[in-house]
C-alpha cells in the first residue's frame, strides 16, 4: 500500500513542481560555480530548496525536510555572507541535489524516502559548523582528491561504474574537526552512480570486448535495466487550447451548414446557387480542418530547454572527474520539437556531450601550450530551419583526424586497407558510426567501449533524421543532427510497383530520374548506374519485397541513407503526400514503418527502407557465405 494513499492528487503536483525547481537549481549551481558571489543566483537556490521542503512538509516527508533544510541553511550564510564558496562546499551541496533527486524517485514509487547517506548528513552539518568549509575556493576546481595520499582510483571507478561502494566508517562526534578533504570524502562517498538519474550507469560490461563487433541495433542498456517510463502528461498553453475550441466550434457551425445543404439537395435544390453554397462550404471545412490539425500538432510542441536543462550538471560533474574546465553553452532553448521527440532525443545527445567531454576537449594545460584558452566550450544549439529542427553539438577541442580514424578501422579489421585508401575525409569520419568502433586502446568507465556512436546513430536514424559530422585537427568537431518538426504526420514519396502503390520516406529521397537499361552495368555481380560521375548500385523494390518482378521497372528513385546512396526502381509514381502514420502495433511485418490512407481510401504500406536494405544484405550474406565480408560493401 502506497504512504501517500489520499494524497495522490497532491504527490504528482509536488513532484511535477519539485522536479522542475530542482532541474532549474542544477543548473544555477552551475552557473554559481562560475559567478560564486552572484546574490541573485544564491538567493533563487536559497528558494528553490525552501520551497521543496515545505512542498515535502505537506506529504510528511521528514527525511527530505531534514535534507533541504541543512543544504537551505549553508544557502543562508553564503547570502549572508558567513561563509566563502569553495569546491569541496560545491561538491557537497552537488551530491545534497542529488540525493534530494533518488528521494524524488522513492516517493515516486509511493513510498517515504529513506534517509541521506549519513557521510552526507555529516558532511553537510561540519561545513553548517564551519568545520569542512576552507576558504581557499574561487575558480575552476581540480578533480577532488579523497585523501592526501591522492586519489582513489578504485573507489572513484568502481562508483562510476555502477558498483557498489565501500564507504570508510565516520569518525565519532568527539573526533577533531573534519579536514576539508575529509568532508569532500563524505560527499563523494554517496553512491555516484546515481549522477545521472535520467540516463543509464554507463559503465563496461564484463562481456564487452573493445572494438568487438555488436550484434544487431545497440540499445546502449543492459538487457536487465528497464525502459523508464514515458511521461503520460504534457503541459500545453491555454492560448493553444483556447485556439483548437474554436477552431473545433467553426467546424461544428460549417457541419450544421453542409446538414442543411444536404438536405435542400436530396430535396432536388440543384440551382447553381445551391452548388456554389456548397462547394463554398466544403471550402471552408477544408481550411478549417488544416488549422485545427496544426493547431492539435502544436499542442505536442515543446521548447527543446526542457531536455537542455538537464545537461549543463551531466557536462560539469563529468568535466570535474576528469580534470577539465568545460562550459556548456545552450544556445536556442526555446526552439519547439515535439514531445516524443524530446524523450527519445536524451539518448543521443547525452553520448554526444559525454563524448564532447570526453574526448574532444583537452586538459586546461594541453590548451594553454596550444595556444587556447584554458576552460573550453561545448555548444549545444537547437535551431528550426524550414520544416526541420537542427542540432548542433560543437566543441573547441583538438578535432578527430580523419587519417588516424582510418588506420583504426584497419588496425581492427573492421574495414581493409584498399577500402581505406578509397575513402575521403567525410566518409572516414563516418566510420565511428559503426558497431564496435573505438579510437581508445581501452575502455573506460566514461566511454571506449564503441557503441555510443553507434547508438546515437540508430537512434536519429529512428527518428527519421539524419547525423553529420565535420571537424578540423586542432580546432574542434561539430555534430549536426537534422530531424523532421513532428513524427506524427510523415511526407512520404508514393510509388507503384504494378498497380499496387507504396509510400517512401521522401526525407531520403535525392531525385527522380529514369532508368536507361542501356547504360545499366554489372559492377561484382550487382547492376549499377553512373549518376554525375558517381556509381550507384540499382536495386529494384520487387527485390526488396521478394515480389517477381513482372516488367522493366521504367524510373529510379535516388536515395540516401547515412551511409550509402542507391537507385530504387519502381514501376511508376503516384505523386507525393503527407501520411498521416497509423502504427502496427499487434503486428507489423519487417520492411513496414506503419500505414496510411489515400484520399480514395486506399490503405498504403510505408516502407522502412533501412530493415529492407539489412535484410537484403542478410539474404545476399547467406547467398554468398563463402565470400569474405567487407563492411563498406553495399551488400555484405
Amino acid at each position: 500500500m502506497s504512504d501517500f494513499a489520499g494524497m495522490e492528487d497532491l504527490l504528482q503536483d509536488f513532484l511535477q513542481e519539485a522536479g522542475d525547481l530542482l532541474s532549474d537549481v542544477d543548473n544555477k549551481l552551475v552557473d554559481l560555480e562560475r559567478s560564486p558571489d552572484d546574490r541573485r543566483l544564491l538567493n533563487d537556490i536559497f528558494r528553490g530548496f525552501h520551497t521543496i521542503k515545505g512542498g515535502a512538509g505537506f506529504l510528511n516527508a521528514t527525511e527530505l525536510v531534514t535534507l533541504c533544510h541543512l543544504t537551505e541553511s549553508l544557502f543562508d550564510k553564503l547570502r549572508n555572507a558567513e561563509m566563502k564558496l569553495t569546491a569541496s562546499l560545491m561538491d557537497t551541496i552537488m551530491a545534497a541535489t542529488q540525493s534530494v533527486r533518488h528521494m524524488f524517485g522513492e516517493i515516486a514509487q509511493g513510498t517515504q524516502p529513506h534517509a541521506a547517506p549519513g557521510e552526507l548528513t555529516v558532511a553537510l552539518r561540519a561545513m553548517l559548523e564551519g568545520r569542512g568549509a576552507s576558504q581557499d575556493g574561487g575558480g575552476m576546481a581540480t578533480p577532488v582528491a579523497v585523501a592526501d595520499e591522492g586519489p582513489d582510483w578504485h573507489t572513484l571507478h568502481a562508483a562510476v561504474s555502477g558498483q557498489n561502494v565501500a564507504v570508510p566508517a565516520v569518525a565519532a562526534s568527539g573526533t577533531p574537526a573534519m579536514t576539508a578533504n575529509a568532508a569532500v570524502a563524505a560527499a563523494a562517498a554517496v553512491d555516484l552512480s546515481k549522477l545521472q538519474p535520467h540516463f543509464p550507469p554507463e559503465g563496461r560490461r564484463s562481456t564487452d570486448r573493445p572494438g568487438a563487433a555488436v550484434s544487431g541495433a545497440p540499445s546502449g542498456r543492459r538487457a536487465d535495466e528497464k525502459a523508464a517510463a514515458r511521461e503520460a502528461t504534457i503541459r500545453v498553453d491555454t492560448t493553444r487550447l483556447d485556439q483548437v475550441l474554436n477552431l473545433s466550434g467553426e467546424i461544428g457551425l460549417t457541419k450544421n451548414r453542409l446538414t442543411s445543404l444536404r438536405a435542400d439537395i436530396l430535396a432536388g435544390r440543384t440551382d447553381s446557387e445551391t452548388l456554389q453554397a456548397l462547394d463554398q462550404a466544403v471550402s471552408q471545412l477544408d481550411l478549417l480542418v488544416s488549422d485545427l490539425q496544426n493547431s492539435v500538432m502544436k499542442t505536442r510542441m515543446q521548447p527543446i530547454g526542457r531536455l537542455f536543462q538537464k545537461y549543463p550538471r551531466i557536462a560539469r560533474d563529468l568535466a570535474r572527474q576528469l580534470g577539465k574546465d568545460v562550459e556548456l553553452a545552450l544556445i536556442g532553448e526555446e526552439t519547439e520539437v515535439d514531445k516524443t521527440m524530446i524523450e527519445d532525443l536524451a539518448d543521443p545527445l547525452i553520448h554526444l556531450i559525454r563524448n564532447a567531454v570526453d574526448h574532444g576537449v583537452e586538459r586546461p594545460e594541453e590548451r594553454l601550450l596550444a595556444g587556447k584558452p584554458a576552460k573550453s566550450v561545448v555548444r549545444l544549439e537547437a535551431r528550426q530551419e524550414g520544416d526541420h529542427i537542427v542540432l548542433i553539438i560543437a566543441d573547441d577541442g583538438h578535432g578527430i583526424s580523419p587519417e588516424r580514424i582510418r588506420a583504426k578501422a584497419v588496425e581492427k579489421n573492421i574495414i581493409s586497407e584498399e577500402e581505406a585508401n578509397t575513402l575521403d575525409d567525410r566518409q572516414s569520419l563516418n566510420l565511428i558510426f559503426l558497431p564496435g568502433f573505438s579510437t581508445m586502446a581501452q575502455a573506460s568507465a566514461v566511454s571506449g567501449r564503441g557503441v555510443g556512436m553507434d547508438v546515437v546513430k540508430t537512434n536519429i536514424q529512428k527518428l527519421n533524421g539524419a547525423i553529420e559530422i565535420r571537424s578540423e585537427p586542432g580546432k574542434g568537431s561539430v555534430f549536426i543532427i537534422s530531424l523532421p518538426l513532428t513524427l506524427a504526420i510523415l511526407p512520404v514519396l508514393l510509388v507503384l510497383l504494378g498497380e499496387q502503390p507504396f509510400a517512401l520516406p521522401l526525407s531520403m529521397v535525392r531525385e527522380i530520374l529514369p532508368i536507361d537499361h542501356q547504360r545499366m552495368q554489372e559492377v561484382g555481380g550487382k547492376e549499377t548506374l553512373v549518376v554525375r560521375g558517381e556509381i550507384l548500385p540499382v536495386i529494384a523494390l520487387s527485390r526488396l519485397l521478394g515480389w517477381p518482378q513482372l516488367q522493366q521497372p521504367e524510373y529510379g528513385v535516388l536515395m540516401q541513407t547515412a551511409e550509402r546512396s542507391f537507385i530504387l526502381a519502381v514501376d511508376n509514381f503516384a505523386g507525393r503526400d503527407d501520411a498521416v502514420i497509423k502504427a502496427l502495433d499487434d503486428f507489423r511485418p519487417r520492411g513496414v514503418a506503419g500505414v496510411t490512407t489515400l484520399s480514395n481510401g486506399q490503405i498504403v504500406l510505408i516502407l522502412d527502407m533501412k530493415e529492407l536494405l539489412a535484410d537484403l544484405a542478410t539474404h545476399t550474406d547467406r547467398d554468398l557465405r563463402n565470400t569474405p565480408a567487407r563492411a563498406l560493401e553495399f551488400f555484405s
